[in-house]
């Protein structure tokens, strides 16, 4: 199965609005693996893989959020997928 890599910046208002518990709501219902977290800057950041496909659902999520997120911007590396996660998690704030 062909997976991919995204590594995100999510800026906006996407911190104490659920954004991470949403993101890995989402990934987990399309099936993509990784983590997300705050960052320090107010920003969040995600790494997520899977099929072409279920990446792009979620990273089209990722520009959205939940209903109280207002995102701005979202910068994204591709790379090729690892295989190192085996869920989607929350991760400690960096």
């Amino acid at each position: 199965m062909d997976r991919r890599r995204a590594s995100l910046r999510i800026r906006g208002k996407v911190q104490g609005v659920f954004y991470r518990e949403s993101a890995k709501t989402e990934a987990l219902r399309l099936g993509v693996t990784g983590w997300v977290r705050n960052l320090t800057d107010g920003s969040v950041e995600a790494v997520a893989e899977g099929t072409p496909e279920a990446l792009e659902a979620f990273v089209t999520w990722c520009r959205r959020g939940p209903t109280q997120a207002r995102v701005t911007d979202v910068e994204r590396a591709d790379a090729e997928a690892r295989g190192e996660f085996s869920t989607f998690t929350v991760e400690r704030s960096s």
